[in-house]
């Protein structure tokens, strides 16, 4: 099993910024994909980014040019930068773990944009 416990929620005025953290413990398998995923509410899930263990990203073209991911593959921990937030980036955002093996998620995260 795999735990991922996320920070880094809350309420922030547009053009505000936030950082998410995901931090993963457990049975991690050294090749492995870590992404967010958001949802907002009578939306689907949707993909916002990814990185690899290598370091390969893929940022969504929605947030693309204001969202940034990044990992510290020491501490097994993926970030999610967040500029220039607009309302309709509000969604409950969730941490996602991928391998060859399993794909868990985070209980998520939830990011209000709001004046």
């Amino acid at each position: 099993q795999v735990q991922l416990v996320e920070s880094g929620g809350g309420l922030v005025q547009p053009g505000g910024s936030l950082r998410l953290s995901c931090a993963a413990s457990g049975s991690i398998v050294s090749i492995n994909v870590m992404g967010w995923y958001r949802q907002a509410p009578g939306k689907p899930r949707e993909l916002v980014a990814t990185i690899s263990i290598g370091g390969s990203t893929y940022i969504a073209a929605s947030v693309k040019g204001r969202f940034t991911i990044s990992r510290d593959a020491a501490k097994n921990t993926a970030y999610l930068q967040m500029n220039s937030l607009q309302p309709e980036d509000t969604a409950v955002y969730y941490c996602n773990y991928r391998s060859a093996v399993n794909e868990h998620w985070g209980q998520g995260t939830l990011v209000t944009v709001s004046s």
